[in-house]
């Protein structure tokens, strides 16, 4: 008895010394490590990396920036099944330990002595939300002891929910998405509250091992995890039996979900990103900003889609170049042929593919494209490849497709089918039609002519293809497009729609030229006397030299500059009339919607507003106030917020710049822009523009409100090909782009200012008609530059002044 006694006070000392040396250590570590520790308070502050959002005027997603997806949520929008998966999977005890979960510690030691491996894990919750917030991943005693101290620490000053919630949106689940939400999006394209029980149970197993387990990478573990935690759900009683039978036969539904952007604007998106990088540098990318453009969706998707037809609309009239390439089909499965196709790059709706066989007796093609799958391509489709020779050349129309190509071609192909579906990576397609690369680029831009917001704008045919934004950066000739700033120079210096000019030759020697320069009209025929009305809507070359001389270079580029264009890059001779300076798209169209609005100074914008992840605004567009003279600001209380204003002043003189759209609106009804009549609308002008060699061709037009500019041509300037002018290349894109853009609105005219008089001219001499005068027509002036009346003779032979027919017709008589 004394033996057992002296062993149990043996043992008893043991354990107690035992104790006291862990209870000691314990202390020394606490009392080591406690300074160290972070504060808890900074989990109620922290920003959890989220990336920048840009979106459309009417809250479409049109871009996200960022390395980690992201979408946090509330514990209170998270379905209660959805919490008990992952309490299941991951710490079952959660609402019960005080961080530290001993028996969870000893169930993970037992299966992984049992089972050589640890389902359950031995974390809790509240030890991950100290590890992914606040240490390090080392895997040292010092790192998981520090863990230990500070989840207890976090136990004691925050509520159960609280720290589930920033578990949920913390944590990482492969595929770039952290938090619950976001990986929802990513695996189902869902919201977390749309999910069934299985995928709600596939989520739940993804912390552990976002690889291993991941239901795209590992779909046969991933199942198996699945299963093991709907195991555990009807064990825990949070599912019944017959729950858990119908969630563990169900089938993986997991894809891979790319950010759901519903507008193509690249380049806008890519304009928005820049902004934001130079005011927040790389914290744009994770601090949760949202971005509003002024772009509207339906705006931006027409005038991408416009652009591009315009581009394709043009390579095809100048034929086909050849494959992009050839495979050797010899002994090549259709799984090899889609291998090898992916060194050939997809550019938006245009698919690599290899053809496998031709047939000019069906008239038809086979193929197998890349992501689609074995289509086949109609020689209909394929009927405009004539063989491309030069610019202006092309071969003779082929007759049967293996005049266009070969088994074993690599060309781009498009899909027919225009409402075709996406099942898997591939496409429900199986027509499709020849198509290629255009090497012709282009830009729109479209404004506010009111504002100055950009309502849409594409830099070229794909950002993809090429980064480089013709229409900010992109300096061209903008030729005959820039006429009327010429002509309404000449307007406010006294000349009139009736001003008469001499088309006809003129030679000029310039000692910095090598010959003499000899200007002409792009017809090459001389019209002798021609008013300015005329001149301009029939783009007359030589009037516009004429015009300029008359008015003064310098006098000409004064007025420019007043008006905002840019006049480093504009030569100060005769030759800025054929419009030979350099400007970029963007700086045509703010110069045409000066015109537009009547001749107040606008300034492109493209940022509405900014927000911080929790919804502040951080930054609003000032609103627009055009201004005759000083803007007189609304009256506001000296204890309220500043007014949000942007002043724009009168640049050019109203009655001038009205008379310039009665002549511009000409350009459509009967000069180089005929086509716009398509659109069946009375209120819009515009000009047409090509230079030398059809390098570059234009089309800005706008009315009241809105004002566009189209520009075509290659990026490294050279000739488009015979009869690729304005009208040709850059008119269609625009009429395209303007038929969505002004669809359901009314005709928008600038009204009529005061000092405007109509009055009927004879169309040869630009004077006042003679009463009864047959071949008369009405034209507008300023009042002051109204042809001065004729001398009437009276009956006793003495002459006296007559007014002759002054009148106040509509403009739409013009």
């Amino acid at each position: 008895m004394s033996r057992i006694f002296r062993t149990s006070r043996i043992l008893a000392w043991l354990f107690l010394t035992g104790f006291s040396v862990a209870a000691i250590t314990f202390a020394s570590f606490y009392l080591y490590l406690r300074p160290g520790l972070p504060a808890v308070e900074q989990l109620t502050d922290i920003k959890l990396q989220t990336p920048l959002r840009v979106y459309s005027a009417d809250n479409r997603l049109i871009a996200e920036f960022g390395e980690k997806r992201r979408a946090p949520i509330t514990i209170e929008q998270i379905p209660t099944i959805q919490l008990q998966a992952f309490l299941a999977a991951e710490d079952a005890n959660f609402y019960q330990h005080i961080g530290v979960d001993f028996k969870g510690l000893l169930r993970a030691a037992i299966e992984l002595v049992t089972t050589g491996r640890i389902q359950s894990g031995g974390s809790t919750i509240t030890m991950q939300v100290a590890k992914n917030y606040f240490l390090s991943r080392d895997r040292t005693f010092i790192r998981k002891f520090n863990e230990i101290l500070l989840a207890v620490q976090i136990e004691r000053e925050l509520e159960k929910d609280q720290i589930l919630e920033l578990y949920l949106n913390k944590i990482y689940l492969g595929n770039r998405a952290y938090g619950l939400q976001a990986a929802a999006q990513v695996y189902y394209n869902r919201n977390i509250n749309e999910l069934s029980l299985a995928q709600m149970a596939m989520l739940a197993g993804l912390p552990k091992a976002p690889s291993a387990f991941n239901p795209l990478a590992n779909p046969d573990r991933a199942q198996i995890r699945r299963n093991w935690i709907l195991g555990r759900m009807r064990d825990l009683g949070y599912i019944t039996p017959d729950a858990f039978e119908l969630a563990s036969s169900a089938p993986l539904t997991a894809s891979y979900n790319a950010p759901a952007t519903e507008v193509d604007a690249d380049y806008v998106a890519e304009m928005a990103r820049s902004e934001l990088v130079s005011r927040f540098g790389e914290a744009a990318y994770t601090d949760g900003y949202s971005v509003t453009l002024t772009v509207h969706s339906n705006k931006q998707q027409a005038a991408t889609e416009a652009l591009r037809n315009g581009l394709h609309a043009y390579d095809h009239r100048h034929g086909f170049r050849g494959a992009i390439g050839n495979l050797e089909l010899t002994d090549l499965s259709s799984d090899d042929i889609q291998r090898q196709l992916r060194n050939y790059p997809r550019i938006e709706a245009l698919y690599p593919a290899a053809v496998t066989s031709v047939s000019d007796d069906e008239g038809r093609v086979a193929l197998i494209a890349r992501d689609l799958g074995p289509v086949q391509m109609d020689f209909s489709t394929m009927s405009w490849a004539r063989t491309y020779r030069t610019e202006s050349v092309t071969g003779p129309a082929p007759e049967h497709p293996s005049d266009i190509v070969s088994a074993g071609d690599v060309v781009y192909v498009e899909p027919v089918n225009a409402d075709a579906t996406e099942i898997g990576d591939e496409l429900a397609v199986t027509n499709v039609a020849l198509s290629q690369l255009p090497d012709v680029q282009g830009a729109v831009i479209s404004l506010n002519a009111k504002s100055g917001a950009i309502e849409a704008l594409a830099g070229g045919y794909s950002f993809n293809q090429s980064k480089y934004n013709r229409a900010t950066q992109a300096t061209r000739q903008p030729g005959s497009n820039f006429k009327p700033f010429v002509y309404l120079a000449g307007l406010e210096r006294g000349l009139t729609p009736a001003s008469i000019f001499n088309d006809a030759p003129i030679v000029f020697d310039d000692s910095q030229l090598e010959t003499a320069w000899r200007p002409e009209n792009s017809s090459g025929q001389f019209y002798g006397p021609t008013r300015l009305r005329e001149a301009l809507y029939r783009s007359r070359n030589l009037v516009s030299i004429r015009l300029l001389r008359d008015t003064g270079i310098q006098n000409t580029l004064n007025y420019i500059k007043q008006l905002g264009i840019p006049t480093e890059q504009i030569p100060a001779d005769l030759s800025l009339a054929l419009g030979s300076g350099l400007l970029t798209p963007m700086e045509v169209a703010r110069g045409y919607a000066v015109l537009a609005n009547g001749g107040f100074d606008v300034q492109p914008y493209l940022i509405q507003e900014i927000r911080a992840s929790n919804g502040e605004s951080l930054y609003s567009a000032p609103e627009v106030m055009l201004c005759e003279d000083e803007c007189q600001l609304p009256h506001r209380d000296p204890f309220e917020e500043p007014v949000n204003i942007r002043p724009m002043k009168r640049l050019a003189d109203e009655r001038s710049v009205y008379i310039l759209h009665s002549i511009m609106r000409d350009v459509i009804r009967r000069g180089t822009g005929r086509r716009a009549l398509t659109l069946g609308r009375t209120d819009l002008g515009g000009k047409t523009g090509t230079t030398n060699d059809q390098r570059d061709a234009w089309f800005s037009g706008f009315n009241h409100d809105l004002a566009t500019t189209v520009w075509v041509g290659f990026d490294q300037p050279s000739p488009m090909g015979r009869g690729e002018f304005g009208a040709t290349a850059a008119l269609p894109v625009w009429i395209d782009y303007m038929n969505v853009a002004l669809n359901g609105t009314a005709n928008a005219f600038m009204p009529q200012p005061n000092g405007i008089v109509t009055v009927r001219i004879d169309p040869a001499t630009g004077k006042r008609a003679r009463p009864g005068q047959e071949e008369g027509i009405f034209e507008l002036f300023r009042e002051e530059d109204a042809p001065p009346p004729l001398e009437a003779i009276s009956g006793n032979g003495t002459t006296s002044p007559s007014n002759g027919s002054e009148t106040s017709l509509p403009t739409e008589l013009f």
